[in-house]
């Protein structure tokens, strides 16, 4: 489990997040205001964030703590590989990673990479014909 979760789960929940789901890798939280919306973390190993957090260059600040915001192309790489592990995600997962596909600058070629990778390239394609 991440150092950071502990302390990240319980500021979310002063600020009225319910926690809805909590492993070692991920949490999930609700707010009771819609404006607020959902907050979905997921918990790296140092390695991994060792490559990942240096692509972040926006952070999002809440609550006083302040945390990389992943490029689109990392959130589409977590959505690919959520697919790949419970396809009943499918439908949201890809409706979600078409609308990641349509920001501008979203670098196409990273994205078809983690959709090959998976072994589900043909979506990807399916995805494409759609933008």
């Amino acid at each position: 489990m991440s150092a950071a979760q502990a302390p990240l789960v319980a500021s979310l929940e002063a600020l009225g997040y319910e926690t809805l789901y909590v492993s070692a890798g991920y949490s999930n939280h609700q707010h009771p205001d819609a404006d607020w919306g959902g907050v979905d973390v997921i918990y790296l190993d140092e390695e991994t964030a060792s490559r990942f957090f240096p692509g972040c260059s926006r952070r999002l600040r809440l609550g006083g703590r302040e945390a990389p915001v992943p490029r689109a192309e990392h959130l589409v790489a977590m959505k690919v590989q959520a697919m790949r592990n419970d396809p009943t995600r499918l439908v949201q997962d890809l409706a979600d990673v078409q609308q990641l596909m349509r920001l501008a600058g979203t670098d196409r070629a990273e994205v078809r990479g983690y959709f090959e990778r998976a072994g589900m390239l043909e979506w990807y394609e399916r995805l494409v014909a759609t933008l």
